[in-house]
């Protein structure tokens, strides 16, 4: 009976919030994310939220987290965990109906399969799961970013014709992933039957290792060599894995082959991955390459302005320029900022401030404030640790001792700053470009064979962007 009563109250807890936000966010957000979530298990200590694939898992955690804690806390009256794990009672029920379909066809190929809730172009790809908001409508077009977006859209215009592979690189939450969704969803409006698959780097990964262990190669080249279109997403994590290059390599070229659009992401450029096969770096560079930069004040602005009008959040201008002043590195960042504040004025209901979003913001600010790292910083503390006059930074002397701490100092700058590469081969005494290509390979090359060179490097980068630099 006590079970039967914690099992009552735990839905009713759940539906309570789940209700607040049917109304706190847009139709299409909340269908989205927040429709599917179930509510698995409450104790005392907290609840259990099943999401219905990993991805939205992730999304969830990224983006929604702290809201949905604040708020259960607030409707339990007491505080609260939140954890999100996959839902497998729903991903078993999603496989199972596919499973079911493939059944039917097979049975009677001449024979429409049985009607679902889902369309016709959603069965052709059960794996693509694309974010919504992630459309060109949406996307802020800013001087760090245009050339991206318009390469973008030209290829989702013209698949197959416009630049094939369309290769976007740029730091972490700068728009890369936004683009390829874009691309996505600007080609199903137009063209529904298109076959399409977006995929990680990682996911492709595991697919293959699986298909191997499981005898099912053959499947699995299928699903990715006979798509209109495919998007990788992180193809940088390629580094290293031979075998994995060896199959990517074939099915790029049988898709490439046949006029099959190919679209890329990466946090670097192709020739900057480490260990990447030069036929596969030499192909990567035959379409067009483009580079996404932080944005600037004023995109940042237009960003803010443009999420917060699609959250309904009428916020004064006072705070969205300070949002755009202070939080400026990482566009999924702002988002983050954003929704809570958001969610702190619809659960407080109170006017907002700039003191109050400061307070609000306490963590982000400041963890924005740690990563502002310099070139002018790197070479200072790569100097103090290996016993070096700042000078020999920027100095044409090349002995060992001095020559590979250089390395490294061009290697952080490279990872830790939005600094070209010609920038910072400027800023070591004027070198160039493919100086400072050698010198981030090298470092690199050496942290894989060289366990204690690699802690040195990871000691440097936490001390830089832990504020301590």
């Amino acid at each position: 009976m006590t079970g039967m009563l914690n099992e009552t109250v735990n839905f009713q807890l759940w539906d309570t919030v789940k209700s607040d936000f049917s109304g706190l966010f847009p139709d299409d957000v909340y269908r989205t994310w927040f429709e599917p979530l179930r509510c698995l298990e409450e104790t005392d200590e907290g609840i259990t939220l099943g999401a219905p694939n990993d991805f939205a898992v992730i999304w969830i955690q990224d983006n929604y987290l702290d809201l949905i804690t604040r708020r259960l806390q607030e409707a339990a009256g007491r505080s609260m965990t939140l954890s999100v794990i996959v839902d497998t009672v729903t991903e078993d029920a999603n496989r199972l109906e596919r499973a079911q379909i493939e059944t039917a066809r097979e049975a009677r190929p001449g024979v429409p399969p049985p009607p679902t809730s889902r369309t016709a172009a959603e069965l052709n790809r059960p794996n693509l799961i694309l974010n919504p908001r992630n459309n060109f409508e949406n996307f802020v077009i800013g001087s760090g970013n245009q050339m991206a977006q318009a390469a973008s859209f030209a290829v989702a215009t013209s698949p197959g014709k416009a630049y094939n592979p369309l290769f976007l690189f740029g730091d972490t939450g700068l728009g890369k992933t936004h683009l390829m969704h874009a691309v996505a969803h600007h080609i199903l409006t137009s063209r529904p039957d298109t076959r399409i698959a977006y995929v990680s780097t990682e996911k492709f990964t595991n697919e293959y290792i699986e298909a191997i262990q499981t005898n099912s190669v053959t499947r699995f080249r299928q699903r990715y060599r006979q798509v209109d279109v495919l998007l990788i997403d992180d193809i940088h994590f390629l580094s290293g894995k031979e075998r994995i290059q060896e199959e990517f390599f074939h099915t790029f070229n049988e898709l490439f082959e046949r006029q099959k659009q190919i679209v890329l992401s990466s946090d670097r450029p192709a020739g900057e991955i480490a260990r990447l096969e030069s036929r596969l770096v030499s192909r990567f560079q035959w379409g067009f390459m483009a580079d996404i930069q932080p944005p600037d004040y004023e995109t940042r602005l237009a960003i803010i302005r443009k999420k917060a009008h699609n959250m309904n959040l009428d916020l004064p201008e006072a705070i969205l320029d300070f949002l755009a002043e202070r939080v400026s590195r990482n566009v999924r960042r702002m988002e983050g900022a954003l929704t809570r504040v958001a969610g702190y004025a619809a659960l407080m209901k109170s006017e907002l401030n700039v003191d109050t979003v400061e307070t609000l913001l306490k963590d982000i600010l400041h963890e924005e404030a740690q990563t502002q790292v310099t070139v002018e910083k790197i070479q200072q503390k790569v100097s103090d640790y290996h016993k070096l006059r700042l000078s020999d930074m920027v100095s044409k002397r090349r002995p060992a001792n001095i020559a590979f701490p250089r390395q490294i100092a061009m290697y952080l700058s490279r990872v830790l700053t939005s600094h070209s590469l010609q920038e910072i081969g400027d800023a070591f005494g004027g070198r160039d470009h493919g100086t400072v290509i050698h010198a981030c390979k090298t470092v690199e090359n050496i942290m894989e064979q060289d366990e204690n060179v690699s802690r040195t490097v990871e000691y440097l980068k936490k001390q830089l962007t832990s504020g301590r630099g």
